[in-house]
């Protein structure tokens, strides 16, 4: 029997719907939410997630802002932009496409963004406050699988939940927030050793380690709920996550296809985070006026 799929396309519709929704009532009070993108470089990979953003803002009801910089752009002129950003008050996200060029310190521009404009939940302000269990705008792709297993009512109280990849990005957050849901959590990496020793036991998985067709059918349960959080070019040319979708979706519970599943969750809850920010913004406007 097949396993259930976890429809990352399907929800993300029924969410941008309801974003749409409030960014318009956000609008008729004269706040429209507003997302800067900001792209460094020529890279198409990175052109192309740069479009399906700016195709969510229009989904969405978000107006967006594009400011694609050559590839010479110097760290300095990346920041100047960004502070001209911070004070826009147009503005309520800030999102630097990653990756940047390697003569530009990442650290220092994640740093640079305002806090209340950190959609992409990156700085460490936000990191601190996911740790505490008091999340502010959580990292968008993390964030989107939980929504993911909480649409498919998927309890995570007592599971045993294990995470392969510790990146700063999905991995560790990725942990925190199912710890906060009552998973016992264990995370793999590069230097794990017997990754299967691990999986099989798993109640949930969720590969996050960028290697093709990682996780195999002799590696996880029956019933498992497996999440595909990678996204790998072949040299074919096509698609593949970190699951061997074809073997794992036979015996688990529920599985995430890769396209399809993370990826359309992962921009849609940067456009969440964004009108969370123009929201929680006009909250504050309307504190400073009393």
């Amino acid at each position: 029997m097949s396993a259930q799929i976890l429809d990352g396309k399907g929800l993300s519709a029924r969410l941008r719907a309801r974003l749409r929704q409030r960014a318009e009532a956000l609008a008729a009070q004269g706040r429209q939410p507003g997302l800067a993108v900001v792209l460094v470089g020529d890279s198409p990979a990175s052109q192309l997630y740069v479009k399906n953003k700016i195709r969510a803002c229009e989904e969405s009801g978000i107006h967006s802002l594009q400011h694609c910089l050559p590839q010479e752009t110097s760290e300095t002129a990346l920041l100047e932009l960004i502070g001209q950003l911070n004070v826009d008050e147009a503005v309520h996200g800030i999102l630097v496409q990653l990756p940047l060029p390697p003569h530009i310190d990442v650290r220092r521009v994640l740093a640079a963004i305002a806090v209340e404009k950190d959609v992409d939940g990156f700085h460490v302000h936000n990191v601190g406050h996911l740790t505490i269990g008091n999340p502010g705008l959580p990292p968008c792709t993390p964030a989107g699988v939980m929504a993911l297993l909480e649409d498919a009512g998927i309890d995570l109280a007592g599971k045993h939940a294990v995470v392969i990849g510790a990146s700063n990005i999905v991995g560790k957050p990725m942990a925190l927030m199912l710890l906060a849901k009552g998973a016992t959590v264990t995370i793999c990496h590069a230097k794990t050793r017997n990754l299967t020793q691990h999986t099989i036991f798993a109640d949930v998985v969720v590969a996050a380690a960028g290697c093709p067709k990682l996780v195999r059918k002799q590696m996880i349960q029956n019933g498992a709920v497996i999440v595909d959080v990678g996204i790998n070019r072949l040299p074919d040319g096509t698609i593949a996550g970190d699951v061997d979708f074809d073997e794992v979706q036979q015996i688990a519970g529920w599985i995430s296809p890769v396209p399809g599943g993370v990826g359309p969750m992962t921009v849609t809850m940067l456009m969440e985070n964004t009108l969370r920010a123009a929201e929680q913004s006009m909250f504050c406007c309307s504190q400073g006026e009393k």
